[in-house]
């Protein structure tokens, strides 16, 4: 039988599923909520024994099973699907939430085909509290029954949490609302955002209770915990995570206001899937990416990939769909029967037209806005005054505060407006149901409802129109009760807002601008003069969607996802680094390794002939120090290394001959000959010889005015002449625009550039031109070539380089080893600087490592030289000890 992992301690407090209980595993069960401190209950000597009876038969049967462990999803989400309440004893009853979308995921995804099995893990709170003196037996009686996790918080973190920093900072933030003065949206609170931080740490410690980090799948919903995925890959670098975005993400301009907008950013980077269900709120994320962590995004075979530290995060596009089951299944009741029975009579048989709206009362469901366009229509086309019924249903609001009571203070007194208005003896206008509603109740008004309005002004998904498509098309009973044959089509008409998730699945909807109080009347008025075979065609073809998108099939399609995504996570290497909510997950092919000092130096000390390929900028010399003179100790370190015999030495560098004129004058001082930004040695004994790469530069004159029209034009940018090749920088500039104008420059240069012998090349923040098949790659195959033609092939090989234009030296040198340019049995170390993806095989950390590395070769080629001429070794203490980090030689 395959093991289960150890975390996987509350497996044996319970079954698998309630219905199913897991065999057992032939140890005694252990619950993992204990009732009282220091005891743990059922675990007495009978239970003890009674086991210890049944081990024999547990291992026989667990020898003969050749069945896989069955796959489980741990779901995290701020609300468990549970419904809680007090018994008439008092005792604590629990029941599952039908409406809640984690209990119609399992449920719907159950019947896709190699799901029937899969075990679901539920963790997140509770609406109610519970009082510290029953959470143990609650959380026991959760997890035995539902599987369910609950996650209990103090009554004044959770507040903070939940009704601080989720409703009145980051909910108004991704709905598009700033915090301008303190009534629009709550300013940033460091507290909010603590209390914030210690909920996501808590609900994190949860999965760690239950998690098997080798096989379960761990999706987290929504932005009540978007931080957490940083807390849970600290503890498990190859966890296998996804995130769902069930609201909008903003774009740029909005979302950059938020003061901890990387924080947020780099924690939903370190899930490896995060969902969305529109591409606007996709493209707004990539966007941010973009510009706030200079991050690039590609479409790799039709899946949208974001590198992060060598992990590939993908980035996945689409809309939650509705439970299916559950809709016909609420349809075949018999009180939904009896409600659409009384409401044809209350609205059909008396020639009333009902138009419905079903929203929560809230600040963006725009309910006021749908009022006053049902106002201009009953203005604008008196006809339909004593014909036409809004029925407004108004769920109560999920979160609380001034801006509810507003919206509701508002709706009634436009809904007393309009009625008083237009209202007859026997005849209502709008009918504002502010009630809740059963759910049987809230399907009976889709049934007889002509036409449905959704006129939020900003909404992640809303699932209201889809609801209404299903209970339009009804079935036997509702048509019997309907009065229709069952041959008869079925129609429907939507109105929607074009700033719901949902809008970009229903083509067939009159997708509106609610701000346009106009636009939305007169919506309504072509909706009620549709005629019946368009209003068909349209509801057939929303239905063909709605019923092959359900909640199931988005859960499965994540879930595969994911479980792509996160194939190869076994076969790469991976780091943590950072501090905090910096801390990401470095990933790297599991050959790629950090250079160790002795190795390099033993095999070194043994090599006849050696090729030392060295890159400047960033690894001889940091980043930021461009331009400025090496210092003199790595002068004397590489004057070292010039003057063995055994060695011939390459140090490349784009930079022009004026940036690097004290350092050409160096390397000169040392027998370095330097042309076009490359240094290389090729005679031992004499002659330095330069690299014969292109001399003719007038394509210079054709390239550079193309490139200056587009630095005016485009603030930030900015041009380099460097000796081989010039090239348009746009790090510095607005990212989109920056991007769109490099792809302009690129087809323009290679249009106007297609007779000359050079390439155009357009990558991350910037477009170089370059003659043709110049490359520190080429120059370091011609080093190695033209050694083997002077009958020198090295046996030993360091390349070193820290960016994207040493890649071609590291596959030059990496492939070179079986072919004819080295020495049968050579040692090559290409290495790269920082832990990142590259073609090299070792890596080491910054450029003060590679400082420490040629000082451990240059004592080496000191200590050889001193003893070839008879002298004492320079630095004894190297004597029997080759990887000294004594320093005290260069003081």
């Amino acid at each position: 039988m395959a093991s289960r992992s150890y975390s996987n301690l509350m497996e044996l407090a319970g079954g698998a599923d309630r219905d199913q209980p897991l065999p057992s595993l032939g140890q005694p069960r252990i619950p993992r909520v204990m009732t009282a401190s220091g005891i743990v209950p059922g675990l007495d000597r009978a239970d003890a024994a009674a086991d210890a009876d049944a081990y024999a038969a547990s291992v026989a049967s667990d020898d003969q099973s050749d069945q896989p462990p069955r796959e489980r999803t741990i779901i995290v989400a701020n609300q468990l699907p549970i419904r809680a309440c007090r018994g008439a004893d008092g005792a604590w009853e629990f029941s599952w939430d039908q409406d809640s979308l984690l209990r119609q995921l399992k449920e719907s995804l159950r019947a896709h085909q190699g799901r029937a099995h899969m075990d679901f893990v539920y963790i997140g709170g509770l609406r109610d509290d519970i009082p510290a003196e029953d959470q143990d037996k609650v959380a026991l009686e959760l997890y035995e029954r539902f599987r369910c996790v609950p996650a209990f918080l103090p009554d004044d973190l959770r507040s903070r949490f939940y009704h601080g920093f989720c409703k009145q900072q980051l909910w108004p933030l991704f709905h598009y609302m700033l915090p301008l003065s303190p009534e629009l949206g709550g300013r940033f609170d460091r507290d909010l955002w603590k209390a914030y931080l210690s909920v996501n740490k808590i609900f994190s410690d949860k999965i760690l209770e239950v998690i098997n980090p080798e096989e379960d799948f761990v999706w987290v919903h929504d932005y009540h915990l978007m931080v957490l995925p940083t807390f849970l890959r600290k503890k498990f670098n190859r966890v296998r995570l996804g995130f769902f975005l069930h609201s909008p993400f903003p774009s740029s301009e909005i979302y950059k206001t938020l003061p901890v907008r990387e924080e947020v950013l780099r924690a939903l980077l370190n899930a490896d899937l995060i969902g969305f269900h529109t591409f606007d709120y996709a493209r707004h994320f990539l966007s941010c990416c973009s510009r706030m962590l200079g991050m690039k995004y590609e479409s790799q075979r039709g899946y949208i990939g974001l590198e992060y530290y060598g992990r590939t995060v993908t980035v996945k596009i689409l809309p939650v769909g509705i439970h299916l089951g559950q809709l016909q299944e609420v349809l075949n009741l018999p009180e939904t029967g009896l409600k659409v029975a009384e409401l044809i009579k209350e609205f059909r048989d008396r020639g009333r037209i009902m138009m419905l709206g079903v929203d929560d009362m809230d600040i963006f469901k725009g309910i006021s806005l749908k009022l006053l366009a049902f106002e201009e229509l009953l203005t604008q086309h008196p006809e339909y005054r004593g014909k036409v019924v809004l029925v407004q249903i108004a769920n109560p609001a999920r979160g609380k505060g001034k801006d509810v009571k507003e919206v509701q203070d508002e709706s009634y007194a436009m809904v007393k407006r309009i009625n008083e208005a237009f209202g007859q003896p026997d005849y209502q206008p709008v009918i504002l149901i502010d009630r809740p509603l059963h759910f049987y109740e809230r399907m009976a008004y889709y049934v007889v409802a002509e036409c449905c309005l959704v006129t939020a002004v900003r909404d992640g998904m809303n699932l209201i129109p889809y609801e209404y498509i299903i209970a339009r098309q009804g079935n036997e009973k509702i048509d019997r009760i309907l009065g229709l044959s069952p041959f008869t089509r079925k129609k429907s008409m939507l109105v929607v807002s074009e700033f719901i998730g949902c809008s970009p699945s229903l083509s067939g909807a009159i997708r509106v601008n609610p701000w346009n109080i106009e636009s939305v009347a007169e919506a309504m008025d072509k909706a009620l003069h549709t005629g019946e075979g368009e209003q068909v065609l349209r509801h057939e073809k929303h239905h063909k969607f709605v019923s092959t998108h359900d909640v199931g099939y988005w859960a499965n399609s994540f879930l595969q996802d994911l479980a792509r995504t996160c194939q190869d996570h076994n076969k790469r290497r991976c780091w943590g680094i950072g501090f905090g909510l910096r801390f990401r997950c470095v990933a790297l092919d599991t050959s790629f390794k950090k250079l160790a000092v002795e190795q390099l130096v033993y095999a070194y000390r043994k090599a006849s002939t050696r090729a030392i390929l060295l890159d400047y900028d960033g690894t001889l010399m940091p980043e930021s120090s461009f331009g400025k003179m090496p210092s003199s100790k790595t002068i004397n370190m590489l004057n070292s290394l010039c003057r063995d015999e055994k060695n011939l030495v390459l140090i490349t560098s784009t930079k022009t001959r004026a940036t690097l004129s004290e350092w050409f004058s160096a390397c000169e001082d040392l027998g370095l000959a330097a042309e076009h930004g490359y240094f290389i040695r090729l005679e031992r004994d004499a002659e330095w010889e330069t690299c014969g790469l292109a001399t003719d530069f007038s394509w210079k004159q054709i390239a550079e005015p193309v490139m200056k029209t587009y630095t005016e034009t485009t603030d930030g940018s900015i041009i380099e002449d460097k000796e081989t090749a010039i090239v348009w920088c746009y790090k510095d500039a607005d990212r989109d625009f920056g991007s769109c104008q490099a792809k302009e420059l690129h087809d323009h240069l290679e249009s106007v550039l297609s007779n000359e012998p050079v390439s155009v090349k357009a990558d991350l923040n910037y477009v170089e031109v370059k003659p043709q098949g110049v490359s520190k790659g080429l120059v370091a195959k011609r080093m190695l070539s033209t050694m083997q033609e002077l009958g020198l092939p090295p046996d030993f090989v360091l390349c070193v380089g820290d960016d994207r234009s040493d890649e071609d030296m590291f596959e030059v040198i990496t492939t070179a080893v079986d072919g004819p340019y080295l020495s049968p049995g050579a040692t090559v170390f290409a290495c790269t600087v920082g832990q990142k993806p590259s073609k090299a095989k070792y890596y080491l950390d910054e450029p003060a490592d590679i400082k420490r590395m040629i000082r451990a070769l240059a004592r080496v080629s000191d200590q050889e030289l001193a003893m070839e001429e008879g002298e004492d070794p320079p630095y004894p203490f190297l004597a029997g000890d080759d990887t000294s980090t004594d320093d005290t030689w260069l003081n």
